[in-house]
């Protein structure tokens, strides 16, 4: 078991990428990922687990749609927490800022199914190590 101190705010000031969270911890069988965001991500479905976000910086925005295809959207601020429920479509997008995930170890950041083509500034990842 890695038993390492990270700093977020260091963490987050060592990569420039956004939407490609690094693996800042990891307890049982989950992981505690951070990522910078800007711009839209992609609408994705994780069949098999909710996804945790916490906001650390800026504003951070979640669109779901539900089964009739209706859209609703949860507006997130530095301090905000709010799990996707498994099975729902959804697409982040931010006006920039920092997050952090809670999630199972090996969870795509572009879901078990997703719409349309991956941006070119989303990380379509498992997450990346720490460095």
């Amino acid at each position: 078991m890695d038993t390492k101190l990270v700093n977020l705010t260091e963490a987050l000031a060592s990569f420039d990428d956004v939407y490609s969270p690094r693996v800042v911890a990891r307890m049982n069988d989950y992981e505690v990922r951070i990522a910078h965001t800007s711009g839209e991500h992609v609408w994705h479905v994780h069949d098999d687990t909710d996804e945790f976000f916490l906001v650390l910086d800026g504003r951070f925005d979640v669109a779901m749609r539900d089964a009739d295809g209706r859209e609703t959207t949860v507006e997130l601020r530095k301090g905000d927490t709010f799990v996707v429920p498994r099975g729902t479509e959804h697409k982040p997008s931010s006006q920039g800022g920092s997050i952090l995930m809670f999630e199972p170890s090996g969870t795509s950041t572009t879901g078990d199914r997703y719409e349309g083509e991956i941006p070119d500034h989303v990380d379509s990842t498992t997450g990346h190590e720490l460095t």
